[in-house]
């Protein structure tokens, strides 16, 4: 079976990762990168700790307006597509590289396999909402990681070619925790576990409103809390913009960072009391475990975790901020909601029992 994987984020490069080390023990994948984050340092530290076969196209199509970037990728992929022509494409996520994949290869009659398909947070003001709404409507195979995002597909009457096989995140959080144990972050940052909170913001809903970011970042450092914040590069632009990057570097408390890799990034994560973040993935992760999350948006595909108690909404409101990082706790046991650790061989397997 001839494969091409498409990825082109940060949140793929960790998806696509266990799932390229089941497909090549008996299959042929390509994987091409879009180049959508295009730091390619950042993308390396990335690709060394979850040890991805290194890319074999890489598009460098890097940052522009959704219309130009979605544009760019359809043209260039469809090249390797028509190229290579593999018997299915594989896409993850909701990215602008997840739909431009999705679009190049129907469009070519291939089939498409979306990993992670169905979820929704029913708020079509967000780009992801819409890439995931036309990816899940024009692929073939559809992987979901819950019995919710089973549901949505069915409500949207999307009803053949749908598996609930878990998450392939809690595939990756599993293989790598052991790893993660390695790192030296703690060491580094001069940090105690379970006395820090770590964070992660870098939607435009955030970063591109000043009054948004000015509320977060206050409350970050009103809240006298340690908080290790890795700064997204497109975060650091706006905090610089807004004037409120030296606000961070002076507080005492928030210890204002690079972007820093997988396995560092985890191993903050195991060891934070709580975690603040307005990412899908790292909603998902925090629950798996088993801290607090504090989710800096209006709404969430990962409605799950809301339900559970592991998780709160809180958007942009620095006195509610301040409140959710003092007083925000669960009150009841997580559960096993995303899957056995196992996603990628059942995804291999159906594959192998559909094309």
């Amino acid at each position: 079976m001839k494969i091409i994987s498409i990825v082109g984020a940060r949140p793929q490069f960790i998806k696509v990762a266990p799932v390229s080390k089941q497909m090549r023990k008996k299959h042929q994948e390509i994987l091409l990168h879009t180049g959508q984050h295009y730091d390619k340092e950042l993308s390396k530290i990335f690709f060394d700790d979850l040890k991805i076969p290194k890319p074999d196209y890489n598009l460098n199509i890097g940052s522009d307006s959704h219309a130009k970037q979605t544009g760019n990728m359809l043209i260039e992929i469809e090249k390797v597509l028509m190229k290579e022509k593999p018997e299915i494409v594989l896409v993850y996520g909701d990215t602008n590289s997840t739909l431009a994949g999705a679009l190049s290869a129907t469009k070519l009659h291939l089939s498409v396999a979306h990993v992670e398909a169905g979820l929704r947070s029913f708020d079509r003001r967000m780009p992801e909402e819409i890439n995931r709404l036309m990816t899940d409507h024009v692929s073939n195979i559809l992987f979901c990681p819950t019995e919710t995002a089973v549901q949505n597909l069915k409500n949207e009457g999307i009803k053949n070619g749908v598996f609930n096989i878990g998450d392939v995140m809690v595939d990756v959080l599993l293989n790598n925790l052991k790893l993660a144990q390695k790192s030296n972050i703690l060491k580094k940052l001069k940090l105690t576990p379970n006395q820090y909170l770590a964070t992660t913001i870098h939607r435009p809903n955030n970063t591109d409103d000043k009054n948004n970011l000015k509320n977060i970042v206050e409350a970050f450092v009103d809240s006298e809390k340690i908080i290790v914040f890795p700064i997204h590069f497109r975060t650091q632009k706006y905090l610089k913009k807004f004037k409120l990057f030296d606000k961070l570097k002076k507080s005492d408390n928030v210890l204002a960072i690079y972007p820093i890799g997988y396995l560092d990034f985890l191993w903050l994560m195991k060891n934070a009391q709580k975690i603040l973040t307005d990412s899908g993935g790292i909603q998902k992760e925090a629950y798996i475990l088993k801290k607090p999350c504090i989710t800096l948006r209006e709404n969430t595909e990962w409605v799950e975790t809301i339900k559970e108690g592991w998780n709160i909404l809180i958007y942009a409101n620095k006195d509610k901020i301040l409140d959710a990082i003092e007083n925000f706790n669960p009150k009841k046991q997580s559960k096993q909601l995303f899957g056995d650790g196992k996603a990628s061989e059942k995804i291999v397997k159906i594959l192998e029992e559909k094309i």
